[in-house]
């Protein structure tokens, strides 16, 4: 399958798998909100698209917060009386909380058992657990692990990690448009080997910035591979000086699941990005949702804090908690699939075409309809159902097009598909009955 989108062939089924590759040399990568794994995985990144490596001081003021310590490991265990590890951090990066701080102790269960986590539901899964803020350490085990540690028995611990003043790492990938008027695409890069919570949103992120890169974009497009939370309050604050350039956003995450599309509004509720996701997904044939904005979840609630209030919504399938294997072992590189990549992929190049070609246009013979037969453009109402809606498309163009009302406003309106609408007015603007208007002459929508 393949899709037409900026005005080039897409192969959406390719896309899918090129992703999934991507993920697999990414997986196995212990990734924190600071350190050597958010390194290694731009890294990665930059060898596919260009991407600028950002480093924020250890101590650095942003708002209310102040940028951690940075944490690094190189091996962490739990060793029974005959030396063998019965916790192993080589064997999965999960098994330690994220941000421990350095331990080297022999201890008896009793002991030990505060700092152990581990999940009643599910024997076999290990939980994802952090202490990012908080000057503590513990590790993260499967049920089955943890019933086979005995209360007789001195276990040796040990986790070999290091804080210190170092720096907060983030990616940024800028692709300039016609415009400086900008599109804010952001994913975090913060956990370590999970794929749906963490690699969807990257691999996705650095497929679309692909497929963005190859076209004539009318926006300017801006990427962020950054640390949850405050990786974006990180960002927010040194760029706050050019925040009033961006016009639609889109926080990308957990798009690799079966689930189907869950968008989560802006703040603002019906901004324009808002409008336009629910025209795409409308119009998708597949199942999906849409949901109100709330002050939890993934970093929309930093670009959608009221001090800023940007148009900034949530891209995503299963939203985070509602599937069992979120923050656990199980989100793994079997869970996630090519496919819903792909689904995910094929939605957001979509949203981003209407996105980036959403303009305002006025009709220059606006005193009754212009003669289209004698241009060309008359066809008789009959056929199929894209001819006439190219037809009634041609006329609530020209009728809508005062300088006030936007594609998107037209295509909802007359309820015809944005990219009809979209077509039909080149069209009209070769012929010489429209004439874009720029941002300074558009009257805005009411």
């Amino acid at each position: 399958m393949s899709i037409i989108d900026f005005n080039r062939t897409v192969d959406i089924n390719k896309a899918g798998l090129d992703m999934h590759a991507m993920m697999q040399r990414l997986f196995p990568i212990c990734r924190s909100i600071s350190g050597e794994g958010v390194r290694e995985s731009l890294k990665i990144i930059g060898e596919k698209i260009k991407v600028d490596t950002k480093e924020v001081p250890t101590g650095k003021k942003v708002f209310d917060w102040n940028i951690p310590q940075e944490w690094n490991i190189n091996d962490a265990y739990i060793k029974n009386s005959s030396g063998k590890r019965v916790v192993d951090f080589k064997a999965s990066n999960l098994h330690v909380v994220s941000y421990s701080m350095p331990v080297y102790a022999k201890m008896k269960l009793s002991e030990l058992e505060p700092h152990l986590h581990y999940l009643k539901d599910h024997p076999d899964w290990v939980p994802y657990r952090t202490t990012y803020y908080s000057e503590d350490w513990g590790f993260c085990i499967s049920r089955h692990q943890y019933e086979s540690l005995t209360s007789q028995e001195t276990y040796e611990v040990c986790i070999d990690s290091r804080l210190h003043n170092g720096h907060l790492t983030y990616g940024e990938c800028f692709i300039p448009g016609a415009s400086d008027r900008e599109v804010l695409l952001s994913c975090h890069i913060c956990h370590p080997s999970m794929c749906n919570d963490n690699l969807s949103g990257i691999v996705l992120a650095t497929q679309l910035v692909e497929s963005l890169q190859q076209c004539s974009l009318n926006h300017s497009f801006r990427i962020l591979f950054i640390p949850g939370t405050i990786g974006s309050i990180a960002w927010l604050a040194l760029n706050e000086h050019k925040l009033d350039r961006v016009k639609h956003g889109l926080v990308l995450t957990g798009v690799g699941d079966p689930g189907s599309i869950t968008y989560k509004r802006s703040r603002q509720g019906q901004a324009e990005i808002d409008r336009i996701v629910e025209h795409v997904l409308t119009r998708s044939g597949g199942d999906y949702r849409i949901i109100d904005f709330y002050p939890y979840g993934y970093d929309e609630r930093q670009y959608c804090s009221p001090g800023f209030n940007l148009p900034v919504g949530c891209f995503q399938r299963t939203p985070h908690g509602a599937y069992p294997q979120y923050h656990t072992s199980a989100d793994d590189l079997n869970f996630v699939k090519p496919e819903f990549l792909a689904d995910s992929f094929a939605k957001c190049l979509s949203i981003l075409a209407v996105a980036d070609n959403n303009k305002r246009y006025v009709n220059k013979l606006p005193k009754c309809e212009p003669q289209l037969g004698k241009r060309g453009l008359y066809k008789a109402i009959g056929g199929g159902n894209d001819q006439y809606d190219e037809q009634m498309a041609l006329l609530w163009v020209l009728n809508l097009s005062d300088g006030r009302n936007s594609l998107l406003n037209i295509a909802e309106r007359s309820n015809i598909e944005f990219t009809i609408i979209e077509k039909v007015a080149r069209i009209l603007q070769e012929k010489d009955l429209l004439e874009e208007c720029s941002d300074q002459d558009a009257i805005i929508e009411q």
